[in-house]
């Protein structure tokens, strides 16, 4: 099962190609964007110009437009062909790059109107990016080419924060010509991609009343919050940054590895493994402190890796069951923005007041162990039919080896018996022509 899965046949093919391109160029741009944020707004709330509430507000307008702008990109996807609009959403964030330039501004209206636009940059066209990723990757192939998308990501955005981009516009040249780079080659290979039948548009209101949207959007929703409101106080060891260093490590490879059990195995038992082993990993920190720092990154990196591709990439398209998928993508990546707000905004304070009662591992681990409840009563989402078909397989395949083997090894055996036939047959000639 494995050694199919590790074949790489399934990337030659066109639409593949541009679906990864499309979601890892705007997860790496989107990473060079925040961390340019921090940088800026950080010093905000230390400037004599703005106050911390400042700060606090400019987060807000961020990533309310990232959220907000996401599901009117979601409505307006349906209105407007699926080309044309992705060839606009990528030409939008081409140009709020070059305009990084005004981040050095004292006006608070230039500011806020420029972290504004950088946030529906990215949400208007996010739903609509994901949603093409999930119609044209199978669903049996969902998983691995989810899990290769956030590892090349990964390392895009490893190499964009490791470039020394210290001027703002500088980085914005760069940035708007990694987002041309994608445009041109979106528009070069989008001819050849297969034409997709119309699909069924599901309200906002169907796809929350849901049973299995819910069951796996609470715990998502729930593993969000609580690992961002708790990331203030993990520790970090000492100055070396190799718990960070493990952590990157192990998610990138168990992305891949995440998507490919996912495809074999099914998404809920995964999912169940990825939050026990976070629970595990906050509980490691808190019994044993800094000595179980290293096995609690590895585990954590790991967790990190299967329920990121899971629930950023795979799980919305798979829910849909053949609907449009950008509402789903547009409610499923919401949890995500809105944590990493609290973390900005009032993460640094919640996580004070659980360090002075000592119960920060204790709360999260009761909670991150308290979500995989909701998922006991989760559907698998991988068709029941395509994990039939792949275990027939395997056990056709293994039956035709050992069916080989077995042959092989009876060839071999009569070798010898047919070499003694040959000699009688030769014997029996001679005694004939001897005698007759």
């Amino acid at each position: 099962m494995f050694k199919r899965s590790f074949s790489l046949s399934w990337l030659s093919t066109r639409p593949v190609l541009i679906s990864i391109m499309l979601v890892a160029s705007a997860f790496v741009w989107y990473a060079a964007i925040l961390f340019t944020l921090m940088d800026v707004i950080g010093s905000v709330g230390q400037s004599s110009l703005f106050t911390q509430e400042v700060q606090i507000l400019l987060w807000v307008i961020h990533f309310s437009g990232v959220i907000f702008s996401a599901l009117l990109g979601s409505f307006l996807s349906r209105k407007i062909e699926r080309t044309k609009f992705l060839t606009i959403w990528i030409t939008l964030s081409v140009v709020s790059s070059l305009m990084l330039f005004l981040l050095n501004t004292s006006s608070f209206l230039i500011l806020s109107s420029l972290v504004l636009l950088l946030g529906i940059s990215l949400g208007i066209g996010m739903p609509a990016g994901m949603s093409y990723f999930s119609d044209y990757i199978p669903v049996e192939k969902r998983g691995r080419v989810g899990g290769l998308t956030l590892f090349i990501s990964g390392i895009g955005i490893f190499f964009f924060i490791a470039l020394p981009l210290t001027n703002a516009l500088f980085l914005g040249t760069v940035l708007a010509v990694w987002r041309l780079l994608c445009l041109v080659v979106f528009l070069t290979l989008k001819s050849q991609s297969k034409t997709l039948p119309a699909k069924n548009f599901s309200s906002y209101k169907s796809i929350v009343g849901r049973q299995s949207f819910l069951t796996y959007f609470v715990p998502w929703t729930m593993f969000s919050l609580i690992n961002y409101l708790a990331a203030p106080l993990i520790p970090t060891g000492d100055s070396s940054n190799v718990p960070f260093l493990i952590k990157t490590v192990f998610l990138g490879v168990f992305a891949i590895v995440g998507g490919l059990l996912m495809d074999s195995f099914g998404r809920k038992r995964i999912t169940i493994a990825g939050f026990a082993m976070l629970g595990l990993s906050s509980a490691v920190l808190g019994f044993l402190g800094d000595q179980g720092l290293y096995f609690s990154s590895v585990l954590e990196g790991a967790a990190w890796g299967i329920l990121l591709s899971l629930f950023l990439l795979i799980l919305w398209g798979d829910l849909s069951h053949g609907n449009s998928t950008e509402k789903y993508y547009a409610i499923g990546v919401a949890p995500f923005f809105i944590s990493k707000l609290l973390e900005l905004t009032v993460g640094n304070f919640i996580s004070s007041k659980l360090l002075v009662a000592n119960a920060l591992f204790t709360f999260t681990t009761f909670f991150l162990f308290l979500a995989i409840l909701p998922l006991v009563y989760a559907p698998e989402t991988l068709p029941e039919k395509v994990m039939k078909d792949r275990d027939l397989k395997s056990y056709v395949e293994n039956a035709q080896k050992k069916a080989q083997k077995e042959s092989s090894i009876e060839n071999r055996k009569k070798k010898p018996r047919d070499a003694k036939d040959s000699e009688k047959y030769e014997d029996a000639v001679k005694l004939a022509e001897k005698y007759y």
